[in-house]
């Protein structure tokens, strides 16, 4: 496996045990509907929590907000409303950044935007 993919496994279970560490429940992880694929699916209390987690190394120039561009979030919503109609819920859904950083010691910080964007209203 390349390094940067295991560098992207590692910032995803950091960012589940940051979730958890703050009372989230995760719920999904990788989660798939066809193209669509959403990092984590966690709930807190009433809200489904759809998190993106972007892993970065010390140096690395493009801010969370950059990297989740509209494009991504596009996709992030047509997948959460795929994951509600699936699983037939009535839930809040909060879009949230995850972002790890490693330094190049090994030692990482995590930077969690909740909120990060909001689905456009379409008229």
């Amino acid at each position: 496996m390349a390094e940067h993919n295991i560098t992207g496994i590692n910032g995803e279970e950091i960012a589940i045990k940051h979730l958890t560490g703050k009372s989230f429940t995760i719920i999904e992880k990788n989660w798939r509907c066809g193209r669509l694929e959403v990092d984590i699916i966690a709930r807190e209390g009433d809200r489904l929590i759809i998190a993106e987690v972007k892993t970065r190394t010390r140096g690395f120039l493009q801010s969370p907000g950059e990297a989740v561009n509209r494009r991504k979030q596009e996709f992030l919503i047509r997948a959460a409303n795929a994951y509600i109609r699936k699983m037939n819920l009535d839930l809040e859904v909060r879009f949230d950044i995850i972002t790890v950083t490693f330094s190049k010691k090994g030692d990482h910080t995590v930077q969690h935007i909740e909120n990060a964007f909001y689905p456009a209203v379409r008229s």
